[in-house]
């Protein structure tokens, strides 16, 4: 692989998702650093520290709103110098695709994502997944810890149960309630933080990555999420890994995943973005 930062693409920003940290993405961090890049992975605000201190103290997790979230990484993207690749993963890429929509990036790729407003059917395997918050609507204003057994059946399906229990111990946080409801029920919300125009022809070139044995976001929902598109002549690709869990960006072949998404992103960024190469930036 011999992607490399080039001209004005030469920032990364990672963002995580739902009962995660920024720590899930320390091996991609590295990888692309290691390769020359720039590499931001700015945490959900408020939840700027360790794993270990929020596992004790997740009250800075429990107020969170989607659109507070989307509004933090905005903000931050546009102090940037120069559009950058965005990445998200779960919930971090329905926030990339909202980013998308604002004019932000040079070229973004959501990885296994959470679904933008306008996905009408969520696959059992999704609801399984997020029973342990939406059982519960009292859970709606809190933060709702991940057993090793949930951890397990949503993001470790396709390790070892040793090799799970482990990545459930060093990456593992409570979830934002509120977000996961909006995410859950953004069809019934006429103001829902997670709408975008996807038929617009403007924006920056979007990616969407699927793991073949992904529980909560699934091929078939990942696929639809990218059919809402369909009407936009920008350019929206989809690609699938068989074989792959939710914990995608951690378990062993990330690398695969990691410089597809990446040589995919320097590519577009540099040859087919508004942002970057267009007449009339948008930044």
């Amino acid at each position: 692989m011999g992607t490399a930062p080039t001209g004005r693409v030469d920032t990364i920003v990672l963002i995580h998702g739902l009962w995660t940290t920024p720590r899930s993405w320390e091996h991609w961090a590295q990888h692309y650093r290691a390769l020359g890049f720039r590499v931001l992975t700015p945490a959900w605000p408020g939840m700027e520290t360790e794993v270990e201190t929020l596992r004790a103290d997740p009250s800075p997790i429990a107020g969170l709103t989607l659109g507070r979230i989307i509004d933090h990484y905005a903000a931050l993207v546009r102090e940037l110098p120069n559009p950058p690749l965005i990445m998200g993963h779960s919930f971090g890429g329905l926030v990339s695709q909202v980013l998308l929509d604002r004019g932000l990036g040079g070229a973004v790729v959501a990885i296994a994502p959470a679904s933008v407003k306008g996905v009408l059917r969520l696959p059992v395997s999704t609801l399984r997944s997020a029973y342990p918050v939406l059982r519960n609507p009292a859970n709606r204003h809190k933060a709702v810890p991940i057993t090793a057994d949930e951890f397990r059946y949503a993001f470790g399906n396709t390790i070892s149960r040793e090799e799970s229990d482990r990545a459930w111990q060093r990456y593992a946080v409570p979830a934002a309630g509120h977000v996961l409801f909006e995410g859950a029920f953004a069809n019934l919300d006429a103001r829902s933080p997670a709408t975008v125009d996807n038929g617009r022809d403007d924006r920056a070139p979007l990616l969407l990555i699927a793991g073949g044995n992904d529980h909560v976001s699934p091929p078939q929902l990942v696929r639809s999420n990218a059919t809402l598109y369909r009407k936009s002549r920008a350019i929206t690709d989809y690609q699938e890994f068989p074989g792959r869990s939710h914990f995608t960006v951690g378990e062993p072949g990330w690398e695969k995943v990691a410089d597809r998404a990446l040589d995919w992103a320097v590519e577009m960024a540099t040859t087919r973005s508004p942002a970057v190469v267009g007449d009339a930036p948008r930044w």
